[in-house]
């Protein structure tokens, strides 16, 4: 008994899993797996034609170059000697012949689904059966079975790669979890307003969907893990059942044909990535407006000729024909823009802008001594830290830029400046969430920026407004994700 794995390995080593036979004139491929010559070659040239030199194994899927087999004469003198051995006559006989008549069994029954003699064949029991001979009954469910693998192996295939997408799935939203982390305590912190039992519940949540989704996740991988494990093991059990001799192979094979058929991938249940939109922090700015709003003016010294300020300087919105304006250092010539009056030093501040219903925009702030003549792209290194609405979509202005998702489209937008902290967040007022935040490190003089852009047509007509903060204190402005 000691004996039985290894003879098993060496039965399994010498069998070609094209075939499925004894393998002939043995050779190797990159990846080291051993098949007949013909059935490799036969495999390449049904699979490339042309100048393709490089195929996929048939086992492991490693990628082999075409022309680079070696004959592996070891391993053919192993299975000359095994089929000796296999093929005694002595043992043949035996396992051939009827255990009623001692006849030699040359008959399988159809319907029955056994090998029989030939005094079987005139008993009552089969002699109104569907009766082949072993020879051509073996042929037949060679091909059987070899056209069950090809599903099989398929469903096998499918199920590894939904393995490894689900697991990818699963770590996307571990990330996810943590980043969510981070932002929820950065927020407080950046705030001061620390509302220790809300964050103590929202990680509460967050942990909850975490457990409930990563076990889901978990369950659907031990889901796909045994359906592998069970279409490995049929499979193997049918690849099996083809190197078997005629009686032992047509013992049970419509079992095994119907339960090949019969597996089919179960596909889990699909979970998003994305994390619902139950995270909110709900952090009262009244106090932080109280004590960092600042009344913001436009500085009509820097508005660009297409554009026409209100009188007080709360508005600016684009004109239809191009002013006849001192062309002065400080004045914007290419860009649509304006900057605010106020200088920012240090400290902490806060303004809202009213966007309405406008289809272009920047907003944010920017160094006092940025280029105010020709094009210039608002980033962090050219001295800009703001967002926009452009083309539809609502962007960071970075390079490359950086898109945020919006789910309530914004019509006034929050800037909040902490120069001494290197940060500058912009907020949606409409829902009161979070939308983005630069961090970087401020020297100079920064001011107010706004980019109302170009008329287009009566598309983009409506203002930029500064809003007058204090008044809508009604309201929360909570950091959502």
């Amino acid at each position: 008994m000691a004996s039985a794995a290894p003879i098993g390995k060496a039965l399994e080593e010498a069998i070609c899993s094209i075939c499925l036979d004894y393998l002939t004139e043995p050779v190797t491929i990159d990846c080291g797996h051993n098949f007949c010559r013909a059935c490799i070659t036969q495999y390449c040239e049904q699979r490339g034609t042309g100048s393709r030199t490089k195929f996929p194994c048939p086992q492991c899927r490693a990628p082999f170059q075409k022309g680079t087999f070696q004959p592996n004469r070891q391993l053919a003198n192993i299975v000359e000697n095994i089929t000796q051995v296999r093929l005694k006559p002595e043992k043949a006989q035996k396992k051939n012949l009827c255990e009623i008549h001692g006849e030699k069994l040359q008959l399988f029954c159809e319907e029955d689904g056994e090998t029989i003699c030939m005094v079987c064949r005139e008993s009552r029991a089969h002699r109104t059966h569907a009766v082949f001979p072993v020879e051509e009954a073996v042929q037949d469910y060679k091909v059987k079975l070899r056209e069950a693998l090809g599903p099989l192996r398929k469903e096998l295939q499918e199920t590894l790669e939904l393995t490894l997408k689900e697991k990818a799935i699963s770590m996307e939203w571990q990330e996810k979890v943590e980043n969510q982390r981070w932002l929820i305590t950065h927020e407080f912190k950046k705030l001061h307003l620390f509302l220790s039992e809300e964050e103590q519940l929202l990680q509460q949540r967050l942990a909850e969907e975490e457990r409930v989704a990563v076990q889901r996740l978990q369950a659907n991988i031990t889901t796909l893990s045994k359906q592998s494990s069970a279409l490995q093991r049929l499979i193997t059990e049918v690849e099996e059942k083809c190197r078997q001799p005629a009686a032992e192979l047509l013992k049970d094979v419509k079992s095994t044909l119907s339960r090949s058929n019969n597996m089919k991938l179960q596909k889990p249940e699909s979970i998003s990535p994305a994390l619902k939109n139950v995270y909110k922090i709900c952090l009262d700015m009244r106090e932080m407006l109280e004590r960092f709003t600042m009344d913001v003016t436009l500085d009509p010294e820097t508005a660009n000729p297409w554009l026409v300020l209100s009188e007080d300087q709360k508005s600016v919105k684009p004109r239809i024909r191009k002013q006849c304006l001192p062309n002065s250092p400080e004045r914007f010539d290419t860009m649509p823009s304006v900057l605010g009056a106020e200088g920012l030093t240090g400290g902490r501040y806060y303004w809202e802008v009213e966007v309405g219903d406008k289809i272009y925009w920047i907003l944010g702030v920017c160094r006092e001594s940025v280029s105010r003549k020709g094009e210039v792209r608002a980033s962090p290194a050219n001295g800009y830290w703001a967002m926009r609405l452009w083309d539809g979509k609502y962007e960071a202005c970075t390079w490359p830029s950086i898109s945020l998702p919006v789910s309530v489209r914004p019509s006034r937008v929050g800037i909040f400046l902490d120069y001494g902290g290197g940060e500058v967040s912009f907020y949606n007022v409409t829902d009161r969430s979070h939308l983005f935040t630069f961090t970087d490190t401020f020297s100079g003089m920064l001011r107010p920026y706004f980019y109302p852009g170009y008329n287009a047509g009566g598309k983009n007509a409506a203002p930029l407004i500064i809003c007058s903060v204090p008044d809508q204190t009604r309201g929360n402005l909570c950091p959502i994700q």
